[in-house]
């Protein structure tokens, strides 16, 4: 409005100055038409090629879910202020990068920590199993139960480290369902025992499907540890396959138990991370990481896992194995 002002002022100036010095009134006009038009002019070329780039930048601000990209989606502008509003951007946007990248040299540095660390502690709790093996009673094997114990949440670590890292450290292979389940029921079996849990295995030998196979064994020793913590006295294993013959053909391995089942209003968080839901407040000793950890894990494997469950009738987990290959390739 400032300009605008000065160029009105500037036309009525130069046509009051001509028509004094006798030029004539239609003189006085033009000319003050003229500078007005030549004013107008010079407004519109400079907002069109201003509201080019903010109207560009505006966009990019609401449409990147990363806004460090900006700088390198924009195109530079030729006018003073937008110059200096792309430098600034530009300096924030390298400031942020490099911010994110600090962090995550550093969650890398803290994972490759807690992983050499768990390595490490393998050690010692290996030589004590190896100890309480010769020893016998009820005390011995209330210790080899708690060596179990730890073993299982040291391993439970080592996997949440790994879920959070940007390496790809799987393989997806094909492998042999019922062994797999099979291996997790017997690594448990103590535990099972100890709550006085049943496997009922009917998951057909030679039912093949792709995945990590000390993923899917760890995802498998989750739900099973799960299952007998929470009151089950069977846990069932059975297979199906779904829209065979089918682009959309999937292998479903369904995880059920007779336990204590999950309340309604807990059954939508049970795989977020750090959730204990009422069943846990009740244990007392849970960490709301073993869904979380099961969730993540089939995710980067590619395989789907959903839950069902009632409060006093059990427990359902579906955990699903596409057959096509390409399924998988899509997640690196």
């Amino acid at each position: 409005m400032p300009a605008v002002c000065i160029v009105l002022i500037c036309a009525l100036a130069i046509g009051s100055a001509v028509a004094t010095l006798g030029a004539g009134t239609d003189a006085a006009v033009l000319l003050s038409l003229f500078v007005v038009l030549s004013g107008a002019g010079g407004f519109l070329w400079d907002y069109l090629r201003i509201r080019r780039f903010y109207r560009e930048l505006g966009e990019l601000a609401a449409r990147l879910t990363q806004p460090c990209l900006m700088p390198s989606l924009l195109e530079e502008p030729l006018f003073l202020e937008g110059r200096l509003t792309f430098e600034a951007i530009e300096s924030a946007s390298k400031a942020a990068a490099d911010e994110v990248t600090r962090y995550r040299d550093q969650a890398e540095s803290y994972r490759d920590y807690i992983e050499l660390w768990i390595h490490e502690i393998k050690t010692p709790i290996a030589a004590a199993c190896l100890i309480s093996a010769s020893s016998h009673g009820s005390e011995a094997n209330r210790l080899k139960g708690e060596l179990d114990r730890i073993e299982a949440y040291v391993e439970q670590a080592l996997y949440y480290a790994r879920s959070t890292s940007l390496a790809r450290d799987y393989a997806i292979r094909e492998v042999d369902l019922a062994v797999c389940v099979r291996k997790s029921c017997k690594k448990h079996a103590r535990y099972l025992i100890e709550q006085g849990a049943t496997p009922d295995i009917r998951v057909p030998d030679g039912e093949r499907v792709f995945a990590d196979e000390k993923w899917l064994s760890f995802v498998l020793g989750q739900l099973i540890v799960n299952a007998a913590k929470y009151g089950a006295v069977r846990i069932g294993f059975s297979s199906r396959i779904e829209g065979e013959g089918t682009s959309a053909a999937h292998t479903v391995l369904e995880v059920s138990d007779d336990g204590y089942g999950i309340p309604a209003a807990d059954v939508p968080r049970v795989f977020d991370r750090g959730f204990t839901g009422v069943n846990g407040r009740k244990q007392g000793a849970s960490t709301g990481m073993g869904l979380y950890l099961v969730a993540q894990l089939c995710e980067k494997m590619g395989l789907g896992v959903a839950i069902a469950s009632e409060e006093g009738s059990g427990t359902r987990v579906l955990v699903t194995f596409p057959h096509d290959r390409r399924a998988y390739d899509i997640r690196k």
